[in-house]
């Protein structure tokens, strides 16, 4: 298998981004690790990958990326290559489906899967998350409508939210940032 990859800037610091020929697998936080150890951390899930540098492959991630962290990018279309549990890709699917600007309890992901009384086994495969920002678990919090924990750290789930509610508002699409209801927001699309 062959996954290319990229470090891109971004308001919330820097961005490892890789793909295979399915779609986007990876966007995490680089933090301070290195680009050796990003892709040390996959050798175990992908033990015969060869990894090559292209930002040419990963050029409509990083555009609609840029378009995200610029306020003019809602929704991203991209193809994904999600690796997980059938209960994780469950997860992930549902969070794909918090509309931009508004957030979801663990609660209600529990529930929108059918598995009411997973809240805890949410929370675990929302940290788990591999495709940051894209699949938005950033959008994930407490039932008392508090931030809770972020793989990221708290500071930049607080970044992506405000981002997203100042957006969505001049935007026009409704939705409230930090409201714990399952009342759905009028949605647009741009």
């Amino acid at each position: 298998m062959r996954v290319a990859y990229h470090m891109m800037n971004s308001p919330v610091g820097l961005l490892f981004v890789a793909r295979t020929s399915k779609g986007l697998r990876y966007c995490q936080y680089m933090d301070r690790k290195s680009l050796k150890r990003m892709i040390s951390s996959h050798e175990a899930e992908l033990p015969d990958a060869t990894w090559e540098p292209s930002l040419l492959e990963l050029k409509s991630v990083t555009e609609q990326l840029e378009s995200y962290f610029n306020g003019g990018l809602v929704e991203f279309e991209l193809p994904l290559d999600r690796d997980g549990s059938e209960f994780q890709l469950k997860v992930w699917g549902a969070l794909e489906k918090i509309p931009y600007g508004e957030t979801r309890t663990y609660g209600q992901i529990a529930t929108a899967i059918d598995q009411p009384r997973a809240t805890r086994a949410v929370g675990l495969a929302n940290n788990q998350n591999p495709i940051a920002i894209v699949v938005p678990c950033h959008r994930v919090i407490g039932a008392d409508g508090s931030l809770t924990g972020y793989g990221g750290g708290m500071p930049k789930k607080r970044w992506l939210l405000e981002h997203e509610a100042s957006h969505a508002k001049r935007l026009g699409l409704q939705g409230e940032l930090f409201v714990a209801t399952g009342q759905e927001g009028r949605r647009g699309r741009r």
